[in-house]
């Protein structure tokens, strides 16, 4: 994997996850066909735009944007991508369990991160509440969906993965279903994602009520 340099803080790093109801909700989300019961997200280039390892230093202080954005001891600024609040708040809305997923070198670096990131919407919350399941750390994301499956005993079947490197495919081998993210995740990826769910489970129907 190609590591990018450290950016400067001359340069514009910030990134502003816009407020959840000003993104229209995935449309895979309220079409009513089947839904997986829990999808779980990759952090750096998923839902932010760096390497939590390279790119950020700390110690890291809040932005004076209540909570949108992070800087860091040379003064970048960091924050989600754009549809990410929409997309979490979507999720908590439909009952569909939220994990995280990251083989970052800095999991406290990640862990302050998402505790002090907001996600803004009708009511302010802490990127950290949104996610039922972490599992930040070295290693192969085999050993986290393992982890996760055993924590939430949802089977790997029912979960979706948004990751943007192509070797954690592996996942796969497990049963999970994993979208590629190429620019991070939008409300466009979600909806591939869960499309390519459907498929792969046969689950492109609207099933009957019991």
């Amino acid at each position: 994997m190609t590591r990018r340099n450290r950016v400067s803080s001359t340069e514009d790093t910030t990134t502003t996850s816009l407020p959840a109801d000003s993104v229209l909700v995935p449309s895979t989300l309220k079409d009513g066909l089947p839904l997986p019961k829990m999808m779980v997200f990759d952090l750096d280039y998923t839902l932010w735009p760096m390497w939590i390892d390279t790119h950020v230093s700390p110690p890291l202080k809040p932005g004076k944007d209540n909570g949108l954005t992070i800087r860091d001891a040379y003064g970048s600024s960091y924050g989600f991508y754009a549809d990410v609040a929409s997309i979490l708040s979507s999720l908590k809305e439909k009952n569909i369990l939220v994990g995280a997923a990251s083989r970052t070198g800095t999991p406290d670096l990640a862990r302050q991160m998402l505790s002090m990131l907001s996600i803004p919407g009708t009511e302010v919350r802490k990127a950290s509440d949104m996610f039922g399941y972490s599992e930040i750390y070295p290693g192969s994301k085999t050993t986290h969906f393992q982890r996760i499956q055993k924590a939430s005993g949802v089977p790997y079947a029912e979960m979706l993965f948004f990751d943007d490197e192509s070797r954690n495919k592996n996942v796969e081998t497990l049963g999970v279903v994993m979208q590629l993210v190429r620019d991070g995740v939008t409300r466009g990826e979600i909806d591939r994602g869960v499309e390519l769910w459907r498929k792969r489970n046969n689950r492109t129907t609207k099933e009957s009520e019991e």
